[in-house]
């Protein structure tokens, strides 16, 4: 019942991937799955089988107004039968996402922003698992040990794919990173074999260069780059003219925070002469198009 759907592997064709002579496959974790969408249902999966194999009443995390994480998480417990809880940054607002979170039947509690921001407190959980024994707790956005598990199984995902293709092998992945929860699944199903290039979607100094070696011990093999643009889901008119642009010529849509800003940043590598012709990469579309509505 938990088992993950295929998400497609295809080939992405843009002009300027064309003119510099590279391949780039497309993961479309989008399509994986109209609810719980793209790398959330990777990063979700464990916690998902250990709450069912705990019997635990319900599962409980963190998230934002528009959290693609606790969207997913809702629509899982509606499908798999799990009360959830969403713990909200900020005070009460009305956005097509939460309106989702209460129609999936997730109980809403609003923190504040100080209550927010002691969620990486010691003993932030224990008043809430005192209120709500037994459930199971997942920290926000799905990240850490069990959501790196998780996302390992991208790995497998893609490679299965490969003749599909006609390619036998690939360089490199590339993909939006956030907390690096998903980056550091990647590293440890590679074992170094490929290295995986992050682009992260929030500042440096956000903490990802911390979190990811803590999920990845000693491998190597993986490089962050800058592709915020300024700020966590800061967007100005370059990126959604690229955005545009890009779904106009490709069919397929992207969101501003995530894939969208990756792609705009593997853009200007790959015209500053970073990839050498022939180059075969795998980017990972990451899903969370739900979350484009808070940007209508």
């Amino acid at each position: 019942m938990l088992n993950l759907p295929q998400a497609p592997l295809q080939l992405l064709s843009l002009p300027w991937i064309t003119k510099a002579g590279i391949q780039v496959a497309l993961l479309r974790l989008d399509l994986i799955d109209p609810m719980i969408s793209g790398n959330k249902w990777f990063k979700l999966l464990e916690h998902l089988r250990i709450a069912r194999s705990s019997g635990a009443p319900g599962i409980i995390s963190l998230g934002g107004n528009h959290s693609n994480h606790l969207h997913a998480l809702a629509a899982a417990g509606q499908r798999f039968g799990f009360a959830t809880v969403g713990l909200l940054r900020g005070h009460p607002q009305d956005t097509p996402t939460t309106r989702d979170l209460e129609a999936f039947g997730m109980q809403l509690h609003w923190l504040g922003y100080s209550g927010y921001r002691a969620r990486n407190e010691p003993d932030f959980w224990l008043p809430w698992q005192a209120r709500y024994p037994g459930w199971h707790c997942v920290p926000e956005g799905g990240g850490g040990v069990l959501g790196a598990s998780g996302c390992a199984l991208i790995v497998e995902q893609a490679r299965a794919q490969l003749p599909v293709l006609g390619w036998n092998d690939y360089d490199a992945w590339w993909l939006a990173v956030g907390t690096g929860t998903t980056l550091a699944g990647l590293v440890l199903a590679e074992e170094g074999a490929h290295p995986v290039h992050g682009a992260l979607a929030v500042p440096p100094g956000y903490g990802v260069e911390e979190g990811v070696p803590a999920l990845t011990g000693s491998l190597a093999g993986y490089h962050l780059h800058d592709a915020s643009r300024g700020g966590f889901a800061k967007v100005d008119d370059e990126l959604l003219a690229f955005i545009d642009q890009s779904e106009a010529e490709s069919g397929v849509p992207l969101e501003p925070v995530y894939t969208g800003k990756a792609l705009l940043a593997l853009k200007q590598r790959v015209e500053a002469g970073a990839l050498d012709a022939g180059t075969r990469l795998i980017v990972v579309h990451t899903g969370g198009l739900q979350g484009r509505r808070g940007f209508a």
